[in-house]
């Protein structure tokens, strides 16, 4: 498990494959995501979707009193496209607004490198992504009740801030 160096007044993101996930934080980190996909987002869908133990699987998160508050998960792509997929953005409700998934996602991009990096972005997001140099690549779509879109950061688009 490994901290990002974040700049003065960042949040720490930590960082860690499966494999290194401490079961109590594992559970923390998966007990957030239901609380905010399932519970809150009334989508019963099968959140362990068996990729968080992929080799190349990173997790992200940002804990406040010694819990996770704020998470996402980093994945290959595709075979053969060479992407990497941003996903499973969640942050507690507590503790919306702070910057917590803004700085997941700029660290998320960063250890993508000049991979072209991917997202299904809630459509009312669509913005805030942008700010990241997300932009859309497809049609809407409807993913358990809740319409997204795709979008894609390519390398050399906008620089994370």
């Amino acid at each position: 498990m490994s901290s990002s160096a974040q700049p003065p007044g960042e949040p720490v993101v930590h960082v860690a494959r499966f494999a290194d996930l401490a079961p109590h934080l594992l559970y923390g980190l998966l007990r957030l995501r239901v609380d905010v996909f399932v519970v809150e987002q009334e989508c019963p869908y099968p959140e362990l979707d068996g990729r968080d133990t992929e080799p190349t699987a990173e997790h992200l998160w940002v804990e406040a009193g010694g819990r996770p508050v704020a998470t996402v998960r980093l994945l290959a792509g595709a075979p053969g496209t060479g992407e990497m997929v941003i996903g499973r953005v969640a942050t507690a409700p507590g503790h919306r607004g702070r910057g917590y998934a803004a700085a997941l996602v700029r660290e998320g991009l960063r250890r993508a490198g000049h991979r072209p990096v991917r997202i299904g972005a809630q459509a009312h997001l669509e913005g805030w992504y942008g700010r990241f140099g997300f932009v859309r690549c497809g049609p809407d779509y409807l993913e358990d009740g809740i319409p997204h879109l795709p979008m894609l950061h390519a390398p050399g688009s906008q620089a994370p801030r």
